[in-house]
């Protein structure tokens, strides 16, 4: 399920890559048409499950939807700003990484000496990223790649922090509430929506909508199916396996994500960007194992 989580969440991550512009509105119909999709199979699991948690869900749900619109919002101006090479890995390293810092600040959690390796390697992978295009640009006397260069670890930095925070509240959720993954994701779906369409009109310019769809729509629909999916698939594997098992399978997404957008965007120094990518992966793995 998680290795499967994996290639989802890198194929999502690849076709909201490829939309330009328009990232309010391209968040808000895939939010709408993922409680389409997502809506029925939900209402069918609450009502196996019984609705009880109902008022629980509902609260629980819009703290996580609001943290999810920063996230979602963040990541699409990143990729507007960035390569994918740069935001996803970057993103994806720095939300287990201040996970962890706030479980020590705040949680009074102890990692050892393995996890606080973990973060040292992650700040390296991250390094290892960012460092090549800079003194490439450099040499070359151009200041477009140190642009998006500084674009894209800025973005990807400040996703990184949504991830941190979403994690930390669907945990709570999921161990401590104890609820229900597919109904929690959807009912947060089904917030996101309704908060960002009062603000669609400013966000938009007061353009119409159904453009964008028309533009967008077969990548409107892989995240909008592939995104709750890899999500969901994650909060139910840890329901029955130990997060030290899931967690690090999660991020090989990581090494996916980067290595399709080599192939797919001919994106530059695809050798330097992996390698940066597979060492974020180790520290991961360094933290929750």
């Amino acid at each position: 399920m998680v290795l499967t989580a994996a290639v989802l969440h890198a194929v999502w991550n690849l076709a909201a890559k490829r939309v330009s512009g328009d990232g309010f509105a391209f968040v808000w119909w895939y939010n709408l048409f993922s409680v389409v999709l997502w809506l029925p199979v939900g209402l069918a699991m609450l009502w196996q499950g019984g609705f009880a948690q109902l008022g629980t869900l509902v609260w629980a749900a819009l703290v996580s939807g609001v943290i999810h619109i920063v996230y979602q919002l963040s990541l699409q101006t990143g990729y507007a700003k960035a390569d994918l090479n740069v935001v996803y890995p970057v993103a994806r390293g720095v939300g287990p990484l201040l996970s962890m810092i706030v479980a020590v600040l705040v949680l009074g959690e102890r990692p050892g000496v393995q996890g606080l390796v973990g973060g040292v390697v992650i700040l390296a992978g991250i390094a290892v990223i960012t460092t090549g295009a800079g003194a490439s640009a450099s040499r070359t006397g151009g200041t477009g790649a140190q642009g998006r260069m500084r674009s894209g670890l800025a973005w990807g930095a400040f996703t990184g922090a949504a991830i941190a925070g979403y994690t930390l509240w669907d945990d709570h959720s999921m161990a401590s509430l104890g609820l229900l993954p597919v109904p929690y994701f959807v009912m947060c779906c089904v917030w996101q929506t309704l908060l960002m369409t009062p603000a669609l009109p400013r966000a938009t310019g007061h353009r119409p909508l159904v453009p964008v769809l028309r533009r967008n729509w077969w990548q409107v629909l892989v995240v909008a199916a592939a995104s709750p999916l890899a999500y969901i698939l994650v909060l139910q594997a840890m329901r029955t396996t130990d997060v030290s098992l899931v967690a690090p399978a999660r991020e090989t997404s990581i090494v996916i994500g980067a290595l399709l957008g080599w192939l797919l965007f001919k994106e530059a120094r695809p050798g330097r960007r992996l390698l940066g990518a597979a060492v974020v992966l180790t520290g991961i793995a360094l933290i929750v194992a």
